[in-house]
């Protein structure tokens, strides 16, 4: 095992890494362990009892926080001439259509997120070998693919995320910074955690909900009791 850092065992001295606290609780202890010079982003780690083999038990979603991730959200906005000031007015931080397919092409992939329109994803579509493996292939499930560009990239830029269950079946995810008040930290998990439960599919047997984990950028994780968790 890797020795600890003098600042790894200061940050384990402050807390019980045996023991599960409530989100309140364990958003606190981050604020108090994590020690990197930047402003480290909040993460929420979701165990849940689906096999992501099973395409019944494949759980995706979105979620809009309630006080965004803290981060510059990046927006591509691949779209037809007619749509163009549509998304720019909305914020989008590029907009175009042939001209950015050849770059993304060239491996240009410095955007967070891409919105299209079902008209072009004909052309979008093979740039698939690109975008897939780095998440950012726009689709319908996660509002990407729509008519309604400006919308799209309002809520994207608002705190509209896009997550979907691992290999391991479990969901990780951004739910801000560390600079985040416990409060706001608390209620944007809280909405990651009810929109997981709403999306509980109909052929997952036992528990649901088998463990959550909070941590920051380079910090030890808190565990979670799932028991002062309301809704599971």
């Amino acid at each position: 095992m890797a020795k600890l850092t003098k600042k790894q065992k200061e940050a384990m001295s402050k807390y019980d890494a045996s023991k599960a606290y409530t989100l309140e609780q364990a958003a606190g202890i981050l604020k108090e362990i994590s020690y990197t010079k930047f402003d480290a982003s909040v993460d929420i780690d979701v165990r849940l009892g689906v096999d992501p083999r099973k395409a019944d038990q494949m759980v995706r979603g979105v979620a809009t926080l309630p006080h965004g991730t803290g981060k510059t959200v990046r927006v591509l906005v691949l779209c037809t001439p007619d749509k163009e000031q549509e998304a720019k007015d909305a914020g989008a931080d590029f907009v175009g259509l042939d001209d950015y397919i050849q770059k993304i092409e060239q491996g240009w992939t410095d955007i967070d997120v891409i919105i299209t329109m079902p008209t072009v994803m004909a052309k979008v579509g093979r740039l698939g070998r690109v975008l897939g493996p780095r998440g950012l292939m726009p689709n319908p499930k996660s509002g990407t693919v729509t008519l309604e560009v400006g919308k799209a990239v309002q809520e994207v830029k608002a705190g509209k995320i896009d997550f979907k269950v691992d290999k391991q079946g479990a969901i990780h995810t951004s739910i801000g910074k560390v600079s985040f008040s416990p409060e706001k930290l608390v209620e944007n998990a809280q909405e990651i955690i009810a929109t997981l439960v709403r999306l509980k599919p109909s052929s997952a047997k036992g528990t649901y909900v088998k463990a959550i984990n909070l941590s920051s950028t380079m910090s030890p994780g808190v565990n979670i009791d799932k028991g002062t968790v309301a809704g599971i």
